[in-house]
């Protein structure tokens, strides 16, 4: 049952070959069974069940049913859920339980998805290893000891060790995609405000996106079909004779491990191989740009936790606590000088491609890292696992754009590698086609592998 796509659990609702009730205790089984990945921070039981419960009628009496009727989701701990508490990964917030859904909970839950649990994040999703000082480390399914990326590493993990068909994360530098990639699954920054972005708390309003991480391209367009209203189940097709794939010469091919440059490279040469064209670019994009993530990141961050920053009964953990203290460092000036250039690459990017129709590049330079490191060596100069992790996927929050992680192989450790493919904005089927092409023709062996990961994972 781990193995079937979301479209075929459907089709064997309708078969009833088995029930709603029957697979939502299958995952929360799986759930309780691998404790010690340590993907969630609360486990939905009854609720789920209840919520399978009705989907098993509908099914039974011919009733209408959604386009995702019981199949079993996770969310992220910091998108809210009615009357099921969401910690946001804190301390702070524990035991909030909120009135009211986010909006891509209400959307999904329309179509008749079951919510069987709230995902591990780093905390308020400040930070990309899922390292959680309260609640403990989410842990990559491929190897416990190495970190699952993050903020989203939670459902990153569930996804890749199938302890849901699918889940929801937000991405405010890469946290969707980070994830994605070390777990070796699928993963959508959707364009800005394309999926509903309300009941989320922020890091930063200007750049949190919301979006999913799933196991195949089928699960992404029935998800995107679910989450939008549109059809992009209609855009998985194989053929990409003739698409633009810019190469970059500068930023997003520099300071990499070379197990991760040879398969990039390798990627660039299959894509070829199918009939895609490959076009050098330069990217409008320097490290003074990328500090204008942070400027932004931290500023509205600190002021959506400004209540909480002095008060000394408040727990924050050491890093999070930290960059909330600084961001009241930062002038009024430097921040509307970040968003004014932030609209200047928006321009920028969105020119970039009239001339390509996807620009590709890894998603992280190098594989995840093992739990608690803080350091990599991609140069002579040592760097901290958050700048390296962040410095290809952030700055398509700063353009809005979509921007999709597809895996490509094992690189360092034995670990997952992920390609980064982005196009302009709402031009989601362009990455669609593109991925599901990728997969068809390159992935079968590497999904394999990940079947034999979650055997391993049964013992």
């Amino acid at each position: 049952m781990r193995e079937l796509t979301i479209r075929e659990l459907i089709k064997g609702y309708e078969a009833k070959l088995f029930s709603p009730v029957e697979v939502t205790k299958y995952y929360l089984d799986r759930i309780h069974e691998f404790e010690e990945l340590n993907a969630y921070i609360t486990v939905n039981d009854r609720q789920a069940l209840q919520q399978a419960e009705i989907s098993e009628k509908k099914f039974l009496f011919g009733e209408d049913t959604g386009i995702l009727e019981g199949i079993p989701l996770s969310y992220k701990d910091n998108l809210f859920t009615k009357g099921l508490r969401t910690t946001s990964g804190s301390k702070i917030d524990e035991a909030f339980v909120p009135e009211l859904n986010a909006g891509i909970v209400d959307v999904l839950q329309r179509e008749g998805a079951v919510n069987v649990g709230k995902t591990n994040l780093h905390e308020f999703a400040f930070g990309i290893t899922t390292n959680n000082p309260f609640y403990g480390p989410a842990k990559n399914p491929w190897n416990s000891e190495y970190t699952p990326g993050g903020s989203s590493g939670g459902s990153g993990t569930a996804v890749a060790a199938s302890l849901c068909a699918a889940s929801i994360g937000t991405d405010t530098g890469g946290s969707i995609r980070i994830p994605a990639a070390a777990c070796g699954v699928i993963g959508l920054k959707a364009t800005r405000d394309l999926i509903p972005a309300t009941g989320v708390k922020n890091i930063s309003w200007t750049l949190d996106h919301v979006g999913p991480i799933v196991k195949t391209m089928d699960d992404l367009a029935i998800m995107m079909d679910a989450a939008t209203g549109d059809d992009y189940s209609l855009f998985l097709e194989e053929d990409i004779r003739g698409l633009r794939i810019g190469v970059p010469t500068n930023y997003l091919n520099e300071k990499m491990d070379e197990e991760t440059a040879a398969l990039y490279q390798q990627s660039l040469e299959q894509f070829t191989s199918m009939g895609a064209v490959l076009v050098e670019v330069d990217i409008p994009f320097t490290d003074e740009d990328r500090d204008i993530i942070t400027i932004i990141a931290m500023t509205e961050a600190g002021f959506v936790h400004n209540a909480y920053i002095d008060k000394p009964e408040s727990q924050f953990g050491r890093d999070v606590g930290a960059v909330l203290k600084a961001s009241r460092d930062i002038s009024a000036l430097r921040y509307l000088q970040a968003l004014n250039r932030k609209e200047e690459l928006i321009h920028e990017f969105e020119n970039l491609f009239l001339h390509v129709d996807v620009l590709a590049s890894p998603v992280t330079p190098t594989t995840s890292k093992r739990i608690g490191k803080e350091m990599v060596h991609l140069g002579e100069v040592p760097e901290d696992v958050f700048s390296a992790m962040t410095r290809y996927p952030a700055m398509f929050n700063l353009t809005e754009q979509p921007a999709l992680s597809i895996p490509i192989g094992f690189g360092a450790n034995d670990l997952p590698v992920g390609l980064q493919l982005v196009t302009s904005s709402y031009a989601e089927p362009v990455l669609i086609r593109a991925g599901y092409a990728y997969e068809k023709n390159f992935l079968q062996e590497f999904y394999k592998k990940r079947a034999e990961m979650e055997k391993v994972l049964q013992g």
